[in-house]
């Protein structure tokens, strides 16, 4: 082959038409393709899942910034500091009102890991590895509960996803059982596919859109029966009044019992082990 037959093979070769569909990012990443992406995401979770035996899950969601008191601490000493440098400072004063709101919610990081350890060596203790505990996989809450489960020497998954930030899972979900999503519609149907219990701490939009994703899911009869329980009562009664959602005609009377509120990570556990004993409905 001379050396101008040689060049233009080189160029048919290093041709992007030339990869192989499956190891070609441009043409994986095409909108046109974008079903058989969702298609994948799907699938990747699912099969893997399937191939450990995880068929069922404790699901909890719960904010990024509730951290643990130590760290919430040193946040407040910083807004402190930076408040008393810069004291005709709106901006400073309110990084300090809001550092401080913060430290009275730590205890709910603490209570999260409680209560994962708690039903992890419940199940632990039956001789299997079903319910095990699932988070978003990231910082805050969702930390928390994979630190339990943890604690327990019990599996966690994390089902984290992409975004400008929090991108990095957190060290406590068990090799092999943390995923990456894209779409967070994929993401919560992973959520929701295996869940026995849904736990919610207090937290902001993201757990407020995976919360209603699952009331509205119960209230039109789309997915299993399961306890969902909104964990701390005073912060839930104060973001969302139900009630007046029920008195307002837009929700029914019935549907105030798709979820209830508890305070401690024993009456978590006890309603959970309560409502496995129920048989299951069958939409």
């Amino acid at each position: 082959m001379n050396p101008e037959e040689m060049e233009r093979l080189a160029a048919i070769v290093n041709a992007p038409s030339y990869r192989l569909a499956e190891e070609d990012p441009d043409f994986l990443q095409d909108d046109e393709l974008r079903p058989v992406r969702m298609q994948l995401e799907l699938q990747k979770v699912e099969m893997a899942l399937n191939r450990r035996q995880i068929h069922s899950t404790i699901v909890v969601f719960g904010g990024t910034v509730v951290v643990e008191r130590q760290t919430a601490q040193t946040q407040l000493d910083d807004a402190q500091k930076t408040a008393a440098e810069r004291p005709d400072d709106l901006a400073a004063a309110r990084a300090l009102a809001r550092a401080e709101r913060i430290l009275a919610k730590s205890h709910y990081y603490d209570e999260a890991r409680e209560f994962c350890r708690l039903v992890s060596e419940k199940n632990k203790m039956e001789g299997h590895h079903e319910r095990i505990v699932v988070t978003g996989g990231g910082p805050g809450v969702m930390e928390a509960a994979n630190r339990g489960a943890f604690d327990a020497g019990a599996k966690s998954a994390g089902l984290n996803i992409t975004l400008p930030r929090e991108q990095v899972p957190n060290s406590y979900i068990t090799p092999g059982l943390c995923f990456q999503f894209h779409y967070f519609a994929l993401r919560k149907m992973h959520f929701l596919m295996r869940a026995k219990a849904l736990v919610v701490f207090p937290g902001g939009f993201g757990t407020l859109d995976e919360l209603f994703d699952a009331l509205t899911l119960r209230q039109t009869h789309r997915m299993q029966s399961l306890p969902i329980l909104l964990y701390g009562s005073e912060y839930w009664k104060r973001v969302i009044d139900f009630q007046f959602l029920a008195d307002e005609g837009v929700i029914a009377d019935s549907d105030l019992e798709y979820f209830q509120f508890v305070d401690s990570p024993q009456e978590a556990c006890k309603i959970i082990t309560r409502y496995r004993l129920q048989p299951p409905v069958d939409f």
